[in-house]
């Protein structure tokens, strides 16, 4: 697997996480050297290998801080199978609760999506080819007379007709068509398809209309047996008995193409090899982040009521995590190398509410800070897809070009800041909320704006802001 996990240094990984979170070093730190280890573990014998086990990290730290974007970033980079799950999800009662092997299950489909996707593009070349010649075939139908001979054999023919081999009658027969087709007509046929080859690849067929055959598959005919991975398709029961149902589609060159490709791109697919492939990539590769873990924490003693449900769902969440083997449609599947990271704010209980054992298996623990007002300002403006940047790019695709001064920028951040120190803290997403209120105006009233250039400084934030701050309590903000 060394070619899977791309040997990226730590540091290297870290300047990564840098383009899109702000601070909290020591987490970042610490997710880097687990992936690093992963690497590390694919040199080894396999003997050793077997023997090493990931150390999965606890993140606590307030929300909006980054916990989730940190994981997310570092699946994206790793070109690994990721998952989200809330442990709240596992609590609920009756039929809503979910079967926590369900997260495992999500895992292997991420597995799948992502190791088909790759073996599709592989296969693209070739699919291309393919549609390609079927346009052609759409725009030029070629003489219908070379179906004749291979036509589809009913069993019946086969009995009736000397164990299916050709009479000495029915092979002269056929050699004589053959004769016959070389046709002048014919010759016409290859030179006008060759003419229509040269102009699509040219780029000037592309509007034109054409009759495709795509394969017809119906929509709803899962039969779900309501138990998480237990859904039979109807139509794969009887397996391949019926040949594939196909049907006409009215479309112009360009949407052909796509589809064609696709269409011939997922026939060159072996499946066995896809799911072996995104079996092993799960297993070894996979990373899953149980958000919300501190609300499983009993916080007392005493337990009683929901309490005895958290304690529940982290026992039955304790065995995935120590490594165990769950049972997944495409096949069993080995959590023992999966890498799993917890997170939660932790306000009210704390990581040693959790019960030892589910301590002992999140041996790493990073605790990350909440954002001050610099951080609030690098957010706004240093990261690949920073909020203002997101937010002057759709203004700009309805003509409006919007500038924020340093000193609005700084005064945003300040707000923020304070708004999170005075009512409830939610990090970072305070800046959605002060942004939203900020361009509403300017959002709803675009269409009838004479302005192309709209230049915000501190005196417009400021303004907007006017009924919620308090003239003789700048402190307090409240939104």
């Amino acid at each position: 697997m060394a070619g899977k996990i791309q040997s990226m240094t730590p540091k290297e990984i870290v300047a990564e996480l840098d383009k899109y979170i702000i601070g909290q070093d020591d987490a970042k730190k610490s997710v880097a050297i687990a992936l690093r280890n992963r690497y590390r573990r694919s040199l080894l014998s396999d003997e050793m290998r077997e023997e090493i086990t990931p150390k999965n990290i606890l993140m606590m730290g307030p929300t909006g801080c980054g916990k989730t974007e940190i994981a997310r970033r570092l699946a994206k980079l790793m070109k690994a199978p990721f998952v989200k799950v809330e442990a709240t999800k596992f609590t609920e009662v009756g039929y809503v609760g979910r079967d926590v092997d369900s997260m495992i299950r999500d895992l292997v489909e991420a597995s799948i999506r992502i190791t088909k996707q790759s073996r599709l593009k592989e296969k693209y070349d070739i699919a291309e080819g393919i549609a390609e010649e079927k346009i052609i075939e759409a725009i030029i139908p070629g003489s219908k007379k070379k179906t004749q001979g291979s036509k589809p054999k009913s069993p019946f023919d086969f009995i009736m007709n000397s164990g299916g081999y050709p009479s000495q009658k029915q092979l002269y027969e056929e050699s004589r068509a053959k004769e016959a087709d070389t046709k002048p007509e014919d010759r016409d046929v290859e030179m006008a398809r060759e003419q229509v080859r040269q102009q699509l690849r040219d780029g000037l067929l592309e509007e034109q209309f054409v009759e495709i055959e795509v394969t017809d598959t119906p929509k709803g005919n899962q039969l779900d047996m309501s138990n998480e991975g237990m859904s039979i398709a109807i139509g794969n029961i009887f397996g391949d008995m019926m040949p594939p149902k196909t049907k006409t589609k009215r479309v112009r060159v360009k949407e052909a193409r796509k589809i064609l490709r696709e269409q011939e791109a997922q026939n060159l697919l072996d499946m066995d090899q896809v799911t072996d492939e995104a079996l092993e990539n799960a297993e070894q590769n996979g990373i899953i982040f149980i958000d919300e873990i501190d609300k499983i924490a009993s916080s007392s003693s005493y337990h009683s009521g929901a309490d005895v449900s958290r304690e529940g769902v982290q026992r039955d969440i304790l065995p995935i995590v120590e490594g165990s083997v769950v049972n997944t449609k495409y096949g069993p599947v080995k959590t023992d190398h999966i890498l799993f990271i917890g997170a939660g704010a932790f306000h009210t209980a704390k990581p040693t509410d959790l019960i030892p054992e589910l301590q002992g298996r999140f041996p790493i623990r990073v605790e990350l800070e909440s954002l001050t007002k610099e951080s609030f300002v690098q957010i706004l403006t240093v990261p690949e897809n920073a909020i203002i940047k997101q937010h002057k790019a759709l203004l700009e695709t309805e003509g409006i070009k919007v500038e924020f001064s340093e000193d609005a920028i700084d005064e945003i951040a300040t707000m923020s800041y304070l708004m999170n120190e005075q009512t409830e803290n939610i990090g970072a997403r305070r800046l959605h909320t002060i942004l939203e209120k900020l361009l509403e105006d300017i959002s709803f009233n675009i269409p009838e704006m004479d302005e192309e250039q709209i230049t915000i400084d501190r005196a417009y934030v400021q303004s907007k802001f006017m009924e919620t701050i308090h003239k003789d309590d700048v402190d307090r903000y409240i939104l």
